[in-house]
């Protein structure tokens, strides 16, 4: 203790930053040493659903649907508009799921969680290491689903880093969401209830399958107040549209979600009791 208050108070910040990180990755690799044998799973998991509205949406009723009639004209099809929400979709689909079950699966069968709980690390670090093993997650099936619009639009934006930043964050949002939610419920029966009145309505509701632009004035409040939302127009836009008309605005919302979610996560973290 007394090195430790002889040190100058940025070496000692320092010092404190490097156990922070050293801890958040630690508990990252536990998850990580599981999830590196259930790659292509896991990839998998969230691809079905967004294969299926691209058959049915984009595909099938996407024919009816001309650019400049319910769409933009920046698009030379409706299949071409909704190929970035899908990639919206999938990462909220599986890093809020996958983070959401690992932990209460912890939680509430192996009974291990306890053992996380009685390790001397920062409540903050404990919640950063489990979302990112959720963005992980998420990263594994958006992947996927990007491979598939590159196959479809052969599109490279959609690997750009603009397109790849807005992912990453809008993973790290729903990752750290299910962190908060497994933290939260007493049985897998209350997962299905934020599932159903979250999530489901989120993926229609997040911009994903229509420009937000159209709503009415009402609605538009309800779905600008959807994380999703930012993440989809944001993907969108960083696929198909120039630099210039870019909604910047997009990367600070997500980024103060995501902050916001830390805070609450670290918050339960030290409070938690199993």
């Amino acid at each position: 203790m007394t090195s430790q208050r002889a040190l100058p108070s940025g070496k000692r910040f320092n010092s404190q930053l490097q156990i922070f990180l050293a801890d958040s990755l630690t508990i990252f690799w536990g998850d990580w040493l599981d999830l590196r044998v259930r790659i292509l799973p896991v990839a998998a998991s969230g691809l079905i659903s967004p294969l299926i509205y691209i058959l049915a949406f984009g595909l099938g009723l996407g024919s009816s649907i001309k650019p400049g009639s319910g769409i933009s004209g920046n698009y030379d099809n409706y299949l071409e508009f909704i190929l970035p929400g899908m990639v919206a979709l999938s990462s909220m689909t599986v890093s809020f799921a996958g983070t959401t079950f690992s932990i209460c699966g912890d939680r509430l069968f192996t009974k291990t969680f306890e053992e996380l709980l009685l390790t001397p690390i920062n409540p903050l670090a404990l919640y950063i290491g489990k979302m990112l093993a959720g963005v992980v997650r998420g990263l594994m099936t958006s992947g996927s689903v990007i491979l598939v619009a590159l196959l479809i639009s052969g599109n490279w934006n959609f690997v750009n880093p603009l397109f790849l930043l807005l992912v990453v964050l809008n993973c790290a949002v729903f990752a750290g969401l299910g962190v908060i939610v497994g933290l939260s419920v007493r049985s897998l029966e209350s997962v299905g209830l934020y599932n159903n009145f979250i999530i489901i309505p989120m993926s229609f509701l997040g911009a994903t399958f229509f420009d937000p632009g159209t709503l009415p004035a009402a609605l538009k409040v309800v779905v600008y107040l959807l994380p999703l939302t930012y993440a989809s127009i944001g993907l969108r836009a960083a696929a198909h549209l120039p630099l210039s008309q870019f909604p910047w605005y997009s990367i600070p919302i997500l980024l103060v979600v995501a902050i916001a979610l830390s805070f609450w996560g670290g918050y339960k973290f030290a409070h938690q009791q199993d």
